[in-house]
């Protein structure tokens, strides 16, 4: 089995700095994806990272190298290396596996785009779409079924529905349980687990995390960023 790193780094606000970061040194041959571009469709009513287009998240994936019988081994920072991860599971690829730069003992490859792509020679591949129909949930399921569920989500202030500069609504979805992905996660009561965070990104940390714990649970891609903008219940503390 062949490995092929991807760096999935990015910040919010900033469409380029996962590349700026990627070009500034990386793992040598690993190849980019972006969070806004390759692992999100724009934003809009479905929210700020609404899942991509399947067959155009397939060619970004098979230009990242990415194909049947390769290993994929992510890295980034603000859960784009888990998002990459759920993408892979969700489109059927499962041999994925998520690490820290940090961790990472050797040495890092820099230079311009040209040059990274021209001296590694990134093979492309091709991407086999499995789709799975049941790692997701819609606004209006969840609004339904809201209360048979363990709904989880984001950092504290968020979940309190503290005033800042990201929601236009503050608040959460009704029952949900504070579970910050930047934390352990706490102890979950039973029940059929969902996720959602701001936008639909680093609830896949949890959901990660979740998973290495032996726990499955289901993701809401569009999170608070398309909850807040269909007048759905909102609770506060």
């Amino acid at each position: 089995m062949k490995y092929q790193f991807v760096d999935c780094r990015w910040e919010l606000g900033k469409p380029n700095r996962g590349r700026e970061l990627y070009l500034g040194g990386h793992i040598p041959g690993a190849s980019f994806l972006d969070v806004d571009s390759d692992l999100s469709s724009p934003a809009g009513e479905r929210g700020r990272h609404p899942l991509p287009d399947p067959e155009r998240f397939a060619r970004a994936a098979g230009q990242a190298g990415i194909g049947d019988g390769i290993f994929v081994v992510a890295y980034g920072t603000m859960g784009g290396a888990e998002r990459l991860w759920w993408l892979l599971r969700h489109f059927g690829h499962d041999a994925c596996a998520v690490i820290e730069l940090d961790g990472w003992r050797g040495p890092l490859t820099t230079g311009d785009e040209e040059i990274v792509t021209g001296d590694e020679e990134i093979e492309p591949a091709d991407f086999t779409l499995r789709p799975r129909d049941d790692d997701t949930i819609e606004a209006g399921e969840l609004e339904r079924r809201r209360g048979e569920l363990v709904v989880v989500a984001r950092l504290a202030p968020r979940w309190r529905g503290e005033p800042n500069p990201i929601d236009k609504v503050p608040g959460r979805i009704p029952g949900a349980l504070n579970a910050p992905w930047n934390e352990t996660p706490p102890e979950l009561p039973e029940g059929e687990l969902v996720a959602y965070c701001g936008s639909g990104v680093t609830a896949s940390v949890l959901l990660h995390r979740l998973h290495l714990a032996g726990r499955e649970g289901k993701l809401y891609p569009g999170s608070w960023s398309e909850w807040e903008q269909l007048g759905l219940p909102v609770e506060r503390s």
